[in-house]
Formats: C-alpha cells, structure tokens, sequence
C-alpha cells in the first residue's frame, strides 16, 4: 500500500535529478511513509531519462513514464497523476525550487482533512519588472475568470487521492492545472514558503511562454472576451450613431463644410483594429475548439519503467496512448 506518490514532471533536468532524489528520500524516509516517486520525462534532449532508469535500477520506490517528444508540462502532470497509485499526490518541480522538506509539513496538514494543501511561494529574489507583470496578470484573472487562482499557487501542492480522481475525470485537452485544481473544490489549506532558485541549469519559461500560458489560462476558464467583443461592437454603433446625428444636425444649421481627411483616416483605422482583435479573440476560441474535436491524446509514451526491466506487459499499457 502506498501512502504517498510524488509526481515529478521532468525537461532536461539530468544535472539536479540525483540531488532533487536524494532530498525528497531524505524528506520522506524519516516520516515512515510508504512512498513512491513517479517520474515524467517529458521528452528531454539530455541524459534525464539515462538518470531515470539508473534511478528505477537502484530503487524499487522509483518509477517513470519518457515522452515520445516534449508534449508540455500540463501533460506530463497529467501522465504522472494518472501513474500514481498512492493515497495522496504531491506534484513538485525537479530543479528543487519546490523544497522537499516541506512534504513532511503538506502531509501533516492532509492528515487534518485537507484534500488540497497548497504551497505559495513569495516572490522574494524576483526582478521588479517580472513581479509587476505577475502581480497585474492575477489582478486580471481575478477579476475575470470563473475560477479563483491565488498569485504565488502553482503546481506546488498535494492532493487527496479522491481529488486526483476529479482532475483525471476532465476530458479537455486544453488543461490549465491551475485553473483545474479551483473548479475540482474540496477543503483547501495554503501555506507560504520563501521562493527558492534553481540547484542547476536554466528557467524552461521565458518570456514569451510565459505570456501563451497565462493567455490559454484566461480564455480556459473564461467566456468575458466574447462578451466584451459584443459590448465593443454596441458601444462602437452607439458612437457612430451619436457622430451621424451630429453630422446632420451640423449641416442642417451651419451647411455642409468638407469632410475632416484625418478624423476619417483614424475612424477606419481604429474601427479595423477593434475589428481585428474580436476576430483574433473569437479565433482564440475557435482553434480551442477544433483541437477539443480532434480528441488526440494528450501524449505519446516511449518508455517506461517497465520496458527497461524487460516486461512485456508493458507495451499493453494504456499509458502508451496518453488514455486514462
């Protein structure tokens, strides 16, 4: 029986497995948990999965699921709570930004009730213009999407074993764990931990990925841009309408002078924008809607635990396919 998985999404991590391992056995091992480490490699092009399988050979607590190419991290959290067998799941991070002796105090909290014990980092160590941009984005988000994400909540939690049930039972295929993990309820407990660096190598999210996920995160939960682009469209009427009459009536009591060029120059150019942007927001949830139709699975398994010790079960399994 296994009380505890920790599930490990992993991208070229192969410099700080070995450590990040060692820390979570050493968190672990003294509470006399019966645990187990599921490790998702998600297609890296170092020598993690090469770590993985030394791993898996010198510790039977270890297993592994390697991508067949990189399918993202919302995938790979995906595969390794779909592998998990225990009675409670920790996701966390393998560059040892989530500390792992703070599983101790997250199964503590569980063992009061708690289905969801949530780690919130502070953004200590952040630059000011990236602490800025995160602190607006959440103002937005909450403001607008149907779900409440806290600022400083990410992957960093555990669930209950009933609630993992609940997160496997969505179908999308857009995920936005985040998002996810609000919509599924159930008693939720938070605490704060001071944000850490990474043991080794580079950040895998820059800019720009930064800005697609926190962009798929507000339209994942959120039908307001499709409401706004409406209320644009009557208030853009309203205007020309308001504009058209007073046109008239300037003509009716002062005669017709010529047009002003540049007042219609910045109509047209203003009106196409506003046109532009409602069709890219309606294109944003149409395209969400055709990769929904086509109903892929969410990734392709090229090896597991299972295929290094030479087990011919393993080519039957559903992970194979990404199917729950």
């Amino acid at each position: 029986m296994v009380d505890v998985s920790v599930v490990v999404p992993c991208f070229d991590e192969s410099e700080v497995i070995g450590a990040f391992h060692a820390a979570v056995v050493a968190a672990l091992e003294p509470t006399g948990t019966a645990f187990e480490i599921c490790y998702v490699d998600d297609g890296s092009r170092d020598g993690t999965v090469e770590r993985l399988r030394e791993l898996a050979r010198a510790d039977a607590r270890v297993r592994y699921t390697s991508f067949s190419r990189n399918f993202g991290k919302e995938s790979a959290m995906l595969a390794g709570m779909r592998m998990s067998r225990g009675a409670a799941v920790v996701l966390m991070d393998a560059d040892l930004q989530h500390p792992p002796e703070l599983l101790p105090r997250m199964l503590e909290l569980h063992q009061h009730g708690y289905d969801q014990v949530v780690a919130q980092r502070d953004r200590s160590g952040e630059g000011a213009v990236r602490k800025a941009f995160s602190r607006a984005y959440y103002r937005l988000v909450r403001r607008f999407m149907e779900v409440e994400v806290v600022d400083g909540a990410g992957d960093f939690r555990l669930l209950s074993r009933r609630a993992v049930a609940a997160v496997l039972s969505l179908p999308e295929s857009n995920r936005f764990s985040k998002g996810l993990f609000s919509w599924i309820g159930f008693d939720t407990v938070s605490f704060r931990y001071e944000n850490a660096a990474r043991a080794a190598g580079a950040s895998k999210w820059g800019g720009r990925r930064l800005l697609n996920y926190g962009i798929d995160g507000l339209l994942s939960f959120n039908s307001r841009p499709l409401r706004l682009a409406v209320h644009s469209g009557l208030w853009l009427f309203l205007s020309a309408l308001a504009y058209a009459l007073w046109i008239v009536a300037n003509a009716l009591l002062d005669g017709v002078d010529t047009p002003g060029y540049a007042t219609l120059i910045t109509a047209i150019v203003g009106l196409s924008g506003v046109q532009l942007a409602t069709l890219g927001v309606i294109g944003e949830y149409v395209g969400r809607i055709y990769h929904e139709s086509k109903r892929r699975p969410h990734y392709v398994v090229r090896e597991t635990e299972r295929d290094a010790s030479g087990d011919p079960a393993a080519d039957r399994s559903p992970l194979r396919a990404g199917r729950p």
